[in-house]
This record gives structure tokens, sequence and C-alpha cells, in this order.
């Protein structure tokens, strides 16, 4: 098994079910497949550099896994089929990009670990004080 990882662009008229609906499409398909999903990032809305389809925006997916040579091309017939997806691209991770993937895998789960270790501290309300009237002093000659 390699390892790939795949980002793919949905159309931005998508509600928020079916772009759910969509994304989870795809990842039941590698798992049909005999892929192993080992990391999904929503990467929500996002401008795009260029009007694909005179569409300027797009949902960003971004999915890590593992599988078989064979399954990137189901994948990708399925993909060309699907008129919610604008774009798409997968590429094969060398070891130094898995290694940079996990790396990065890490770095999140950090981030949020530490988000909710943290407690919530109440926002304290602040009154402001009215300044003190300063009189100044004028010199008369």
């Amino acid at each position: 098994m390699n390892n790939y990882e795949t980002v793919f662009i949905l159309t931005p008229v998508l509600s928020d079910v079916q772009m759910k609906e969509a994304v989870s499409k795809f990842k039941n398909l590698l798992t049909e497949q005999g892929a192993e999903i080992v990391n999904e990032e929503n990467w929500g809305l996002r401008k795009l550099a260029y009007p694909i389809d005179k569409k300027t925006t797009g949902f960003y997916t971004f999915l890590e896994f593992n599988a078989n040579p064979e399954v990137i091309d189901k994948l990708e017939i399925n993909f060309r089929r699907d008129e919610r997806i604008i774009r798409f691209l997968t590429v094969k991770q060398d070891k130094f990009a898995l290694e940079y993937a996990e790396k990065r895998r890490n770095k999140g789960a950090k981030k949020q670990e530490v988000k909710a270790a943290e407690p919530v501290q109440p926002v304290k309300e602040v009154v402001a004080e009215p300044a003190a009237v300063v009189e100044s002093e004028t010199k008369e000659d």
C-alpha cells in the first residue's frame, strides 16, 4: 500500500449538508476499495486563484490515505463524473512528505489538546471612570 493525499474543490453553491454528503461519498468509496483514511481536513470556503466555470470560490477538502494504486484510478474517475467537484489533485507521498504530514498532524492535535485543557476565563466587565478634569493654569502678565 502506498500513501496518498488528495485535495478536491467542491462547488460553492452547495449547502453544508450537500457538501458533507459529497465528502462522505468519496470517503466511503475509498474505504470500500480497501483504503485506510489517515487524516481528513475540511479547509472550508476559500477563494480560487482564478475563476473556474465562472466561480471564484470553492469548498476545499483534504484527504490523506493509504491505498493500492488501482484505487486511485477509480477515485479519479468518480471525481470526473461528479458535477459537484470543480478540481482535484491526488499525489503519492514519498518518505519525506509522509514524515512532514505526520509532524503536521501531531502539531494540529497538540493545539487542540491545549485549547481543550485551558479553562475558559470569564470576561471581566470594564467600566470606564470619568476622566478627571484638569484645569490649566494660565499666567497673566
